[in-house]
C-alpha cells in the first residue's frame, strides 16, 4: 500500500532529509586517498548520533547489514560493506548510500564521489547518472505515473550508451526505509501508480558504463557490474507537494 503523508509528516521528512544531506556533505570531504571506507562509516554514525537519530541500515536484512552506510567502490553498484581494510585510492570513485532516521521518519540519498583524479570517462558516467536522476525528477509531477519517471531515467542513461540496472530499484519511503511503490530506473511512460500529493519516494539511477548485468558477492550484499566496469549511483528522497516535487536530501552547494 502506498502511504500518503500529511503536511506535518512531510515536514518531518524534510528534517530527516536535511540530516542525510549534511552527512553526505561531510562524507564528500572525507572521501580522499588513504581513507578507509570504515572511516566514512564511523563519520556518518557520529553525525547521526549527535543529531539524535538512528541508522536504519545497521542490522537490516539477512544477513544483517553490519554498518550504518553503504560504501561501493568503482564496479560495485550498491551495498558495499565498509571495512578498515578497504582503502580509497587516487582515481577511485566511491558511492556513499546514506539512510538516516530522525523523529520516526527517513531520509535516503546516495552520491558517487571522486577520489582524487579520475578518468574523464568515469567523470562523465557520474555526471550523466546525476543528469538521469533530474530527468526522472522532472516527471515526478502530480497526475503523472511512476512509469513516466522510470522511462525518463532510462531514456537519458541509455541515450549515452550506458547500462541501466534492472535488479535494483528506487522505492517509497516514510516511516520505513523501503515502502511501496517500487520506482524502477526503466519502464514505459504512462504505466504504474499515479503520483499524488503527499507521496514520498526515492529516485535512484544505478548506471553501468558497460553491460547492465550485475552479480551478487559472497557476502550476500555487494552487487557489482558483471563486466567489472565502473558504475555510478545518484539518489534523493523526493516528496510530492502542491508545488511539485521537492528533494528533502538535496541542498545546492551542500552536497549536490
Amino acid at each position: 500500500m502506498i502511504e500518503v503523508l500529511s503536511d506535518y509528516e512531510l515536514d518531518l521528512m524534510r528534517k530527516a532529509g536535511k540530516l542525510t544531506a549534511v552527512i553526505l556533505s561531510e562524507l564528500r570531504k572525507a572521501a580522499v586517498p588513504g581513507a578507509s571506507t570504515k572511516d566514512l562509516d564511523d563519520l556518518a554514525m557520529q553525525i547521526i548520533k549527535e543529531a539524535g537519530g538512528s541508522a536504519p541500515c545497521l542490522g537490516y536484512g539477512e544477513p544483517p547489514f553490519p554498518a550504518a552506510i553503504c560504501t561501493s567502490i568503482n564496479e560495485v553498484v550498491v551495498h558495499g560493506i565498509p571495512s578498515r581494510k578497504v582503502i580509497l585510492k587516487d582515481g577511485d570513485i566511491v558511492t556513499c548510500d546514506v539512510v538516516a532516521e530522525l523523529n520516526g521518519f527517513m531520509g535516503d540519498a546516495a552520491r558517487t564521489f571522486f577520489v582524487g583524479n579520475v578518468k574523464e570517462e568515469t567523470r562523465l558516467l557520474v555526471e550523466r547518472t546525476k543528469e538521469a536522476f533530474f530527468k526522472g525528477l522532472e516527471k515526478a509531477q502530480i497526475g503523472n505515473r511512476i512509469g513516466d519517471v522510470s522511462h525518463a531515467v532510462q531514456e537519458c542513461a541509455e541515450g549515452y550508451g550506458y547500462g541501466v540496472v534492472r535488479e535494483l530499484t528506487g522505492h517509497g519511503i516514510g516511516r520505513n526505509m523501503h515502502e511501496d511503490p517500487e520506482v524502477p530506473n526503466y519502464g514505459k511512460a504512462g504505466r504504474g501508480p499515479r503520483i499524488v500529493k503527499g507521496m514520498a519516494f526515492c529516485i535512484e539511477p544505478m548506471i553501468t558504463m558497460g553491460d547492465r548485468h550485475v552479480i551478487l558477492g559472497n557476502d550476500g550484499w555487494k552487487v557489482s557490474a558483471a563486466d567489472g566496469l565502473p558504475t555510478a549511483h545518484y539518489e534523493n528522497t523526493v516528496i510530492i507537494t502542491e508545488n511539485g516535487p521537492e528533494m528533502t536530501t538535496y541542498e545546492e552547494g551542500l552536497n549536490g
